[in-house]
């Protein structure tokens, strides 16, 4: 049977870069026992003031894109110049079953194995936006560990996968071309967030749809976003590592640059978190204040018409 561990063994787990105390913390933050709960805010308190150093990076996509064989050979990239990285990695979790696959590891076999890269795993769960409900405490715990980078890898959901920006400093979309209309990934929404398009597969005898598919992006950008910071469009091979040196130095560049945007971020993010809380906290309320048979003849009522769903809601939020 494992030791239950206290306060003190993660803190002193952490002074000691034990990285099993880590994935520890993070199974402690996701947890919805309330004791759990409890400790791993007061493990967060205690390590909050070594956060805020590491690189955030957020990597989106559709699936079969190819975002984790990009975050392998882009980890590999960093690991190589001797920098550390962390990757929690989100997988879709079936409505059907509630499993996950959680086969990351799997898919970044080298980086896997690295001993400067570390790979997390999670559920995404009921949370939609394409990360999991507890990936903003994870980032935290992986960045007073003192990691270089943190790289969150989102489930891949398109259009609608957006929560990503609300916790890290550079989103990164990637982008495939020749796998239908192109201009489905110039729309707003989550090209008004985005802080870099990639454009993958650049590789074989696909220069010119690339070609042509990063114009393209660019043209849209330039029309969505008319101040600040203008997120560059770049192409890559994974395969053949061709355009990762130069997506690592734009990398660079922007966090060299662009601080004060950054620290705007992170202010507004936090704020966008206190939100999330509050209404994730008032939901909690709701369901412990109200009884399953009160549910269900609500419910009942919405089913049979005597009452609308903007009524029905109104009776269930003043029990509150």
């Amino acid at each position: 049977m494992r030791k239950i561990l206290a306060l003190k063994d993660y803190l002193e787990g952490f002074k000691n870069k034990d990285r099993t105390i880590l994935s520890r913390a993070i199974t402690l933050v996701e947890s919805h026992h309330p004791d759990h709960q409890k400790l791993a805010q007061e493990l967060l308190q205690n390590l909050l003031p070594q956060t805020g150093s590491s690189k955030r990076i957020g990597i989106s996509g559709t699936p079969g894109v190819g975002k984790s064989t990009f975050i392998e050979s882009f980890g590999k990239l960093l690991t190589s110049q001797s920098k550390t990285l962390a990757v929690l990695a989100v997988d879709p979790t079936s409505q059907v079953s509630g499993g996950s696959i959680l086969g990351d590891k799997t898919r970044m076999n080298e980086l896997a194995i690295d001993p400067l890269a570390y790979i997390r795993p999670s559920p995404s769960g009921t949370t939609l936006g394409g990360v999991a409900k507890r990936t903003r405490e994870s980032l935290l715990l992986c960045e007073a560990f003192g990691f270089d980078y943190v790289l969150v890898e989102t489930v891949g959901v398109g259009q609608s996968e957006t929560t990503v920006a609300q916790m890290v400093d550079l989103f990164v979309m990637l982008l495939q071309p020749g796998a239908g209309d192109d201009l489905q990934g110039i729309k707003r929404g989550i090209l008004e967030l985005v802080d870099m398009v990639v454009v993958t597969k650049d590789d074989g005898e696909n220069h010119q749809i690339i070609h042509k598919a990063k114009h393209d992006y660019e043209k849209a950008l330039h029309i969505l976003r008319h101040e600040g910071w203008i997120p560059p469009v770049m192409s890559c091979s994974a395969l053949t590592k061709m355009g990762l040196p130069e997506i690592e130095s734009v990398i660079e560049n922007y966090f060299r640059d662009q601080q004060l945007l950054i620290q705007s971020k992170r202010k507004k993010q936090g704020l966008d978190w206190m939100w999330q809380l509050i209404h994730e906290g008032l939901k909690e309320k709701l369901l412990s204040q109200v009884s399953a048979e009160e549910f269900q003849k609500i419910e009942s009522d919405v089913l049979s018409q005597k009452l609308t769903a903007p009524q029905a809601a109104l009776v269930l939020l003043n029990r509150c």
